[in-house]
């Protein structure tokens, strides 16, 4: 005879049909508020031992009860990662996510899922962060996100208009930019920096383009950010990751077209872009094999994370 504290066997098989039908929203969830494949996919697979270890019988809404342990969790582990971010070499970048394998990550709106604005959203508290997220990336109402993050509705209201307000602020309104545009610009980009050809990799960039490299430390990597159009194409047409000879592949990661750059059989780096007006406005290197690592391990998302 089963015990309060032995669940039976049909009930575990019911608690993981209900994790594995929520996981996607869950590591949706965390992967935004952290910009990290690697933290999110920490955070569901603590969801699900706390999930294991909850009487379920009380859980009238699984969906809803998973999404609050995960949003929590990933403040917990914001609120710590902001300390060990201080001490990264160089630019810090999010962890690309690819969303050829799962294209919404989880949500019913694909806000806050381009690098551009992960990364912008690094500029918020985590509670910001999180409320933001909850609201504009899952569509939750406003007293639900007020019991997840246990404040009232009124101070949840406000913290969001002012995330909306000051990420408005720094991020450039432009009109949305087709994908096949996004990615001519991006094959048009490589083609030029295959070349060393300065003069055509300028005319694809706006005047106030920038360049991240995100490489913790590792050779080759820019460790500060790069201004100007004119520099951000020297070091693209300089750059040895980019030259001809090297295996490519394109792919959608983050709502987005990338490049994937192989060298002998390893992914050595990953190549996005942000366009405004018709030209390239960002350029994101991530070469940090961490991050290039976990990339790739995001592929898997679509099994369960279960021991």
């Amino acid at each position: 005879m089963n015990t309060p504290h032995e669940p039976t066997d049909d009930s575990l098989t019911r608690a993981t049909a209900d994790f594995v039908r929520h996981k996607a929203r869950m590591f949706g969830i965390a992967y935004r508020i952290l910009g990290s494949v690697a933290e999110a996919e920490d955070v569901v697979q603590d969801t699900w031992l706390r999930w294991q270890s909850t009487d379920r019988s009380t859980v009238v809404d699984p969906g809803a009860f998973l999404s609050t342990i995960s949003a929590r969790l990933a403040i917990n582990v914001a609120q710590s990662a902001r300390v060990r971010r201080e001490a990264y070499v160089g630019p810090w970048l999010p962890e690309p996510v690819d969303t050829g394998v799962d294209p919404q990550v989880g949500a019913e709106r694909g806000e806050a899922l381009e690098l551009a604005v992960l990364l912008l959203l690094e500029k918020l508290k985590p509670v910001e962060r999180a409320a933001y997220v909850l609201r504009e990336a899952f569509d939750y109402p406003y007293d639900q996100i007020a019991d997840i993050l246990h404040l009232k509705q009124d101070n949840v209201r406000q913290i969001i208009s002012r995330s909306k307000k000051r990420l408005a602020a720094e991020r450039r309104e432009t009109r949305p930019v087709d994908g096949t545009v996004h990615r001519r610009l991006l094959e048009a980009f490589v083609s030029a920096a295959q070349t060393g050809d300065v003069v055509s990799l300028e005319k694809l960039l706006s005047a106030d383009a920038t360049s991240y490299a995100d490489g913790n430390g590792i050779r080759g990597a820019a460790r500060t950010v790069v201004r100007g159009a004119q520099r951000v194409a020297r070091i693209a047409a300089h750059s040895k990751r980019l030259v001809a000879g090297n295996d490519y592949r394109y792919a959608e990661a983050n709502g987005r077209p990338a490049l994937l750059v192989f060298e002998d059989g390893v992914l050595s780096a990953f190549v996005s872009i942000t366009v405004s007006d018709g030209w390239i406005q960002n350029l994101y290197y991530v070469l940090s094999p961490a991050k290039l690592q976990a990339y790739e391990r995001s592929t898997d998302r679509a099994t369960p994370l279960l021991p």
